[in-house]
């Protein structure tokens, strides 16, 4: 399985560099709005740290929908999903493949966003480096794994673009408060510690949680 996982991450990433369309449009959104809220916001303001964690996390939750919309679209031409299926690809297999690279193209916005939010709104956000990348991975799994999921159950919808926003914000708010707080803690170059653990726990549960129920659900969802 993992191999196949392994190929199926592989052609996403591939298609998707091909064009980038995806990735652009998610790139262009998440900078646009980093660059008009610096307009409304004052930089030199103590409250833009209190409210950083929460403006970076909404703005990756909503790019991360524009990148895990497109995928199982991809496979929408030429019945090229049911062709995976009959040829015995795991739907397991193909949904941690698709999980990977969504999680991939996440990091990417993520990677070039956190550096010019600093530079606009004059906070060192990589003072503890260790701790921001492991609060991204887990958050951005969070997105990934459940974006996929229901990109899967929308695909075939008409209104999917809106559906899976809708479905999929709700779920997520768990996670996104978490690391919210988290990253608020981190930018002000405070380890979080006591109490603040437990949002460190909830995002880990969160995470295994919601993983194990995408793989136990994944075949009912794309086979049945």
């Amino acid at each position: 399985m993992l191999r196949q996982s392994w190929q199926i991450f592989l052609k996403d990433v591939r298609m998707e560099m091909r064009g980038k369309e995806a990735l652009n449009a998610s790139l262009a959104f998440a900078l646009v709005v980093l660059i008009l809220f610096s307009f409304a916001i004052d930089p030199t303001s103590e409250q833009i740290r209190e409210i950083s964690g929460g403006l970076l996390w909404i703005l990756f939750a909503f790019s991360g929908v524009l990148l895990v919309n497109r995928s199982f679209l991809r496979e929408q031409s030429n019945d090229c999903l049911d062709v995976l299926l009959v040829n015995r690809v795991p739907a397991s297999a193909l949904m941690l493949g698709k999980t990977f690279a969504n999680l991939l193209f996440i990091l990417m916005i993520e990677a070039v966003c956190l550096p010019v939010f600093s530079v606009l709104y004059n906070i060192n956000l990589f003072q503890l480096p260790l701790w921001l990348i492991g609060i991204c991975l887990l958050a951005s799994w969070a997105i990934a794994i459940l974006g996929t999921v229901f990109a899967a159950m929308t695909v075939n919808l008409r209104l999917r673009e809106l559906m899976l926003p809708v479905i999929l914000y709700p779920m997520i708010i768990p996670a996104l408060a978490a690391a919210m707080y988290l990253t608020n803690i981190v930018s002000v170059g405070k380890v979080p510690e006591g109490d603040d653990l437990i949002w460190v726990r909830l995002l880990v549960g969160f995470d295994v949680i919601f993983t194990t129920l995408a793989l136990g659900l994944i075949d009912t969802i794309l086979v049945d």
